[in-house]
């Protein structure tokens, strides 16, 4: 049977933590003249992802150690 791979867009993407997963917040990457200070702000950083997605991800990254 052939190794199983990772999904390599996820493994970019995702990081684990502990026992759960964190992402990066959307819509900060160009075009950011028009926005808030407050709002790009408010985009730093990560997040946990929310709890509908953790399995779907999870077994993206299944591998992943």
């Amino acid at each position: 049977m052939t190794k199983l791979k990772i999904h390599s867009g996820a493994s970019k993407r995702f990081k684990k933590t502990g026992n759960s997963l964190k992402r990066k917040r959307s819509n900060k990457s160009h075009i950011l003249t028009k926005r808030s200070t407050k709002n790009k702000r408010q985009l730093r950083g990560t997040v946990p992802i929310s709890r509908s997605d953790k399995k779907k991800v999870s077994r993206m990254l299944k591998n992943k150690s």
